[in-house]
């Protein structure tokens, strides 16, 4: 089984990004910072936070299911703001999506917040609304169920820091996991967590007897030329005992967004 973690950036390099997914194909695809407008049918919106403007894949989530027809797709909202069609507002629901491959049953699925509610009136002030996805599948190759878990951390507009809220974010993050999981299952929990290698996040979920494979295995960067800050760390990969590992890879071609894929294959 192939499974890839990534956060797609809004689609910004949808060039680049949707022949990737469609020719990799992976059995499951955890995508976090995916928009869908319902009542768009723009390929590009434009969003605005002060400063920060960002174009925007309008209708992502449409885009990617549409690269991965052989899938189940579900998408998890976290919120519902605007974005702008020049001087129009349009509403836009922006969160994180799964994508698992039809012959791959899904006979369990637990959606809900690591921070906050969802929001129903814009995207709020920072750290906003961050959401998770957990399912657990039955592998019928292993004949065994694998249980796989992934979340976009808050971002604080301070840094990377732990904070009270990322604290209880990584709380949130495992009582999630540990309601999809069963007894004896291998379980894969991932995400852009937005955090440093040396975060607390990593110390509770240790108590799952999880271990990171972006640091464990020797890679520095989950980031691409396209993000230009320091702290080159952002994406994980955990697994627990139960997994085992084919092989493990931090990809750094092609760049599909300002985050690198994270591939396992179990």
């Amino acid at each position: 089984m192939n499974i890839v973690c990534l956060n797609g950036w809004g689609g910004k390099l949808q060039e680049h990004l949707i022949p990737y997914i469609h020719d990799t194909s992976p059995d499951i695809l955890c995508l976090q910072e995916v928009v869908h407008t319902p009542t768009s049918h723009k390929d590009w919106l434009t969003y605005r936070d002060g400063d920060h403007i960002l174009p925007q894949r309008a209708n992502f989530f449409r885009d990617v299911s549409e690269a991965l027809p052989d899938h189940v797709a579900v998408f998890c909202p976290a919120a519902q703001g605007i974005l702008w069609d020049e001087e129009q507002q349009i509403p836009s629901q922006w969160g994180l999506a799964t994508f698992t491959r039809k012959n791959i049953p899904i006979i369990g699925q637990v959606q809900g917040f690591v921070h906050k509610s969802f929001a129903t009136n814009g995207y709020g002030e920072h750290p906003r609304s961050r959401s998770a996805h957990a399912i657990r599948v039955f592998d019928f190759e292993k004949d065994s169920p694998i249980s796989i878990v992934h979340m976009h951390g808050l971002r604080d507009l301070n840094g990377k820091m732990d904070t009270p809220e990322r604290v209880a974010q990584a709380h949130r993050l495992s009582a999630l996991a540990q309601a999809i999981t069963e007894k004896n299952d291998p379980l894969v929990v991932c995400g852009d967590f937005n955090v440093e290698p040396d975060s607390e996040t990593f110390d509770v979920l240790k108590k799952l007897d999880l271990t990171d494979l972006v640091t464990s295995r020797g890679f520095t960067d989950t980031r691409t030329s396209h993000y230009k800050k320091p702290g080159r760390f952002a994406d994980y990969m955990l697994v627990n005992t139960f997994v085992e590992v084919v092989s493990f890879q931090v990809v750094e071609q092609p760049e599909v967004s300002d985050h690198r894929p994270l591939v396992l294959e179990i």
